[in-house]
This record gives C-alpha cells, structure tokens and sequence, in this order.
C-alpha cells in the first residue's frame, strides 16, 4: 500500500481537467482557444507524473506495484484496487504519452465544438488509464466498458460523412461482445465469493467451467483486437473517425483485447488457453494474410492502415498463446511498438488531409518534392511497421518468429508469409504518395511539416528509433512480470492435469473394486459358466 495514492492520482487528474473545462466561460473563440490549452496542459502534466512511475518501478520484482484498496462495494466483496506490474505500465505510459499528441495534433483541424471534444479526450485518458491498472473485475470492466462512450462521441460528432454508421457500429459490436465478460464475472464472484483478479488467478477453476469462461471472456477481447472474423468495425471507425480519434483507437483501444489475454485468460484458466490454442494460431494467420491481401487493394490510405491494424494484432495474438517467454515479451513490445508506429501513420495521414482534405491514394505522388520533413518522418514509420531491423516493429516480430518456430514450423511461415505482404502494401503506399512525378497541381502547392506537426512527429519518430535499436529497458520492464504471468499459467496447468490424473486413479480403483466385489458375490462351489456360441 503506497502513501501517496500516485497512481488514482494520475488515473483521474483528467477529469479535474474535465470539472475545469465545464466552468470555463467566454465566447466561442476565448473558450475553444482556453479550452486546447486546458487540455493539452492537463495532458502533458498527466503524463509527466506517469513517468514517475518508471522512475521508481522496481524492475527485480514481479509483484504488483503502487497498489491502492479499499472497500468500495461490500455485497460483491469488491474493492477499489489498483497497482501495476511491468507490463500494464508500458500501457500506462503508452496511453500518457500519445494523448497529448493527439490532442495537439487536433488544433487546426477540429474548430466546432472544441470544449466537448477536450472534454471527450480526458474522459477517455481516464478510462484508458484506469483499465490498465485495476485489480478488480468490476473496477476493471467499468473501465473497460466507459472507454465506448468517449470513443463513440468522437466518431460520431467529430467524424465525416458515414460518422453515425461507423460510430453504431463500433459501439455494438464493443459493447454486444463484452455482455458475455460480464456474464463471465458474475460467475467467478458466486464461484470465488469476490471480484478480486489476483485472487480468482489464485483460485482453480474446474475444467469444465474454465471452457465457458475463457470462451465469455475471448468475445469480448477477441472484438476489441479485433480478430477476424469479427474485425469489420475497425476499418468504418477509423475512416470516419478524425485524426485524433484514430491515433487512440489504433494506438491503445486496440490493446486492450490482447491486454486482457494476458491478464486474465493465460493465468486464469490456463487449461482453456492450452485447449483454444491452436484456434488462435488459426484465426490469427488469417488475419495476418486475408487482411494483409485486402489491404493491398485499398484506394483510401485511412483504410489501408486500419487493415494493416489488424494483421499486427494477428501477429499479437498468436505470440501470447506460445505460452513461451519470447513469444509473450513479443507480443507485449509488438503492441507497444504498433502503438506507436499506427498512430504516427494515422498522423501523417492526417498532415496531407488538413492541406487536399481527401485521403485518396491516387490523389498523391511526388510529395518528397515540397515536404521532404514529411517524407523523412513518413519512412521512419513506413520502415517500423515493415519490421526493419533498428525499429521497434523488428524487436517484436523477431522475438514472435522464434516462439512461433519452437511451436510449428509451417505456422511460422504462415506467420511468415504476411510479414512479407505487410511489406508490400506498406511500400506500395509510401512509393505512391511520396515518390513518383510532382505533376497535379494541387501537389505543388503543399508546404511542409508545420512547427506543430514537427512536435508531434517527432516524439514518435525518436521513440520508435531509441527502442528499436536498444529495446532491453523496455525488455528489463516487462521481464518479471511475464514469467510470473507463465509460471501462473504452468502451474494452473499442471494443477488440473494432476488433479485430472488422481480422478482417474480413484476411478480405476474404484472399478477394480467392484470387478472383484461381483466377483465374490458368486456362490462358492458353483459350477462355472458355460461360454455360449
């Protein structure tokens, strides 16, 4: 228990942003300039204190860190628990370090509205934040669920022309796909008699009940990646949703299904996960080369990286359930790393918008002519999410590969096989927007990268370059915290299977008992019984 609740501190210092910002007054020009300051201020200190964690996180130790409870609902012996280990908080600091980036990337391009939209993005940093940290079923799913209700604002206010179809869309299919966890809670509670993760990871779950768990919580997680065949939401809220919104959607709202396979499915009901393996590694190859084809024929740039989304979180999935150390510390880096490089796209997506304000791909060529700054930071992230070595994109492809290769090797050239096609389309698009004739005039009178657009860029570029050539800090973070979460697994594992092996000890004895039992109730002296033909 820490003395200074830093980490509700930093969980909910936004929605003191957000009190502030509903008693602002002035006219609409005063409040919309007030309220971009206020927001991107309350943004910046949030993530500023986040780093304090780092600072003081003790990377020796797979415990949970920072840890705050107290009793909050008594009848579902339910507390408000929070704490972190090393790997929720690279996703604390992933959801502190790009929200002020989108949010400064919103100054020009979002003019109606401003203070409901600075509103919205706090709200959502909240919730974000707070996901990642709860250790508590119903804390972690309010969480969880309140994160639909800013999103689905974003889209559905600030988005363009299919906005409400996109924003209905995305809600449903979210919000439908989590009933199921919920469902899945309620269980545990009357199962365990409380709400708590760490003690429902403590607790056995029969195997039985571990099936219909594990499948309740996988809708739910398997539609945030999203997997296919349940990915078609994606692609709708990322066109239609602005600039902004599609640098959260992609750069953290998709990491919390495979967030949640980590925290719940691999250690707590291990025997599940070992048993719906193999459907993982199944639907994940699909997506990684159906999704992959799909994009290679996309004429809207906006579009072809919400694809690309979904063939990096196919990558994700099939390295968690290796079960194996590289392949689970893989998948953790890879979501950061695609955290990072899919948000920098979506922003430079949306520099080329805010000046033609289409996002055609052939309505491009020859940009390297006027915005060479822009080009240079396109590369960087077109390289990263290629997976070239010096990036963050190779360090979690690689460490996937090999767990991929000590499992199977014909899915790992399955696994394979899309990397190669994310290499096609990702060219493909930088070769058709970047390079090519200056021959459209509309090209010709771009200008470069703004000084605001630099600021943005800039961070992302330094960070995807730092970790993909020295990416041991981060491994250093998350190092304890996976062998703890595998040895959970293992020994979850191996507890089931010992229990499952004494059964049917008992079982054999109790038949040979009465196999001999019948044999002695027959009369002693009786002539014996003649075979029948």
């Amino acid at each position: 228990m820490t003395i200074v609740p830093l980490l509700s501190i930093i969980i909910f210092l936004p929605l003191f942003g957000v009190v502030f910002l509903l008693f602002m007054q002035g006219n609409e020009e005063t409040l919309a300039r007030n309220a971009r300051s206020v927001g991107l201020l309350t943004s910046l200190v949030t993530f500023f204190l986040s780093l304090l964690l780092i600072a003081s996180f003790d990377t020796k130790t797979s415990d949970y860190q920072f840890v705050e409870k107290v009793r909050w609902i008594s009848g579902l012996n339910s507390y408000y628990h929070v704490g972190i280990d090393g790997i929720s908080l690279l996703f604390v600091i992933l959801s502190t370090f790009l929200t002020p980036l989108a949010i400064l990337a919103s100054r020009k391009s979002i003019t109606r509205r401003v203070r409901d939209y600075m509103i919205a993005f706090l709200v959502l940093e909240t919730m974000m934040i707070g996901m990642f940290c709860a250790l508590d079923f119903i804390l972690f799913y309010l969480f969880f669920e309140g994160v639909l209700i800013p999103m689905y604002l974003i889209i559905g206010i600030w988005g363009g022309q299919r906005r409400i179809y996109a924003s209905l869309k995305f809600f449903l299919y979210t919000f439908l796909g989590s009933v199921l966890m919920l469902v899945a809670v309620v269980a545990i509670f009357f199962q365990t008699g409380g709400t708590g993760i760490e003690e429902a990871t403590a607790y056995h779950f029969s195997r039985d009940m571990q099936m219909w768990l594990w499948v309740a919580f996988f809708v739910s997680f398997a539609v945030k990646v999203p997997m296919w065949p349940v990915h078609t939401w994606l692609p709708d809220a990322h066109v239609e949703a602005p600039t902004a919104g599609s640098v959260l959607l992609a750069g953290v709202l998709l990491k919390m299904g495979g967030y949640g396979f980590l925290r719940f499915s691999l250690p707590i009901f291990p025997e599940a996960s070992h048993y719906f393996a193999p459907l993982i590694f199944g639907l994940s190859i699909i997506a990684v080369i159906y999704t992959s084809l799909v994009a290679l024929v996309q004429k809207d740039m906006k579009k072809l990286i919400a694809y690309s989304s979904i063939a990096h979180m196919g990558i994700v999935t099939f390295g968690t359930f290796t079960f194996l150390q590289e392949g689970v510390q893989g998948a953790v880096f890879q979501m950061i790393s695609h955290g990072l490089v899919s948000a920098a796209l979506f922003l430079c997506v949306g520099v080329v918008y805010d000046r033609l304000h289409t996002r055609e791909i052939d309505r491009y060529g020859g940009l390297v002519e006027r915005m060479p700054y822009y080009a240079f930071g396109f590369m960087v992230f077109t390289f990263a999410s290629v997976g070239l070595p010096g990036t963050t994109g190779f360090v979690g492809e690689i460490l996937i590969l090999m767990a991929a290769f000590k499992i199977n090797g014909f899915l790992a050239l399955g696994l394979a096989t899309g990397m190669v096609l994310g290499a096609a389309y990702a060219l493909w698009l930088y070769r058709r927007v970047i390079f090519g004739a200056l021959s459209k005039d509309e090209l010709k009178k771009m200008t470069d990268l703004t000084k605001i657009e630099k600021g943005v860029l800039i961070p992302l570029v330094s960070a995807i370059v730092i970790f993909g050539v020295y990416p041991q800090p981060l491994l250093d973070i998350t190092d304890k915290s996976v062998v703890r979460l595998l040895s959970s697994y293992q020994r979850g594992l191996t507890y089931v299977k010992a229990k499952e092996t004494s059964e049917a000890k008992e079982l054999l004895k109790v038949s040979l008992f009465e196999q001999s039992l019948k044999k002695h109730k027959e009369p002693i002296g009786a002539a014996p019984k003649k075979d029948t033909i």
